[in-house]
């Protein structure tokens, strides 16, 4: 969808910098007064976009979600049900980690880990937004039990824990270690584990 106004477009273009300083600096260090510096904008400037640095933490993480939609969710969608789109998903999601969609990696991965034991509503935004993901992998996951590419006994919550960690850990190598080749390990694994469940529900 089209943005209609400047006002928008000015929201969107300091949300996507506001999550990416938050893959690199973290979330909980974001503030008005740090994003003022980032992009050269005033604080009263920002205050009209966001009230409080909990409003514009809340923001980037529900900014950092539709960018998470757009770049692996909404393509993953035009594969046919079944094991093509857990594929799908899988390949999207490595792929989002692998072209450092944000400069930290994966936004999720790493405010998750941040905000681990601070309660409050950004945890709670964010535990929110990576349930919504895990589900719509199990979903994925069962719809491919339904059309008997995978076996009904297998476990969809299991199967998606197995396959988001191993994309989460090929974020993670490869912001430590800076070596791309994880992520094509990650997607043979994948692969392998996928082939493996196909043989037994064939």
């Amino acid at each position: 969808m089209l943005l209609e106004t400047k006002g928008q477009r000015t929201r969107q273009a300091i949300l996507d910098r506001a999550a990416s300083l938050a893959t690199e600096e973290g979330l909980e260090p974001l503030s008005i007064g740090r994003l003022a510096e980032a992009t050269g904008m005033s604080k009263s400037g920002l205050f009209a976009h966001f009230g409080s640095k909990e409003e514009l933490q809340l923001a980037t993480v529900d900014h950092a979600a539709s960018v998470f939609v757009a770049e692996v969710i909404a393509p993953a969608r035009e594969a046919p049900k079944g094991l093509a789109r857990v594929w799908a998903l899988c390949d999207h999601m490595i792929g989002y980690s692998e072209r450092q969609v944000f400069p930290g990696g994966c936004f999720f991965a790493s405010a998750s880990f941040e905000f681990n034991n601070r309660p409050g509503p950004v945890r709670d935004r964010i535990t929110e937004m990576l349930r919504s993901w895990i589900s719509y992998l199990e979903h994925a996951i069962a719809q491919a039990q339904d059309v008997g590419e995978l076996p009904q006994d297998a476990s969809a919550r299991d199967l998606a824990f197995q396959l988001d960690a191993l994309a989460q850990a090929a974020n993670g190598q490869y912001q430590l270690f800076g070596d791309d080749a994880v992520f094509d390990r990650a997607r043979r694994a994948i692969r392998e584990r996928l082939e493996s469940l196909r043989k037994i529900g064939a």
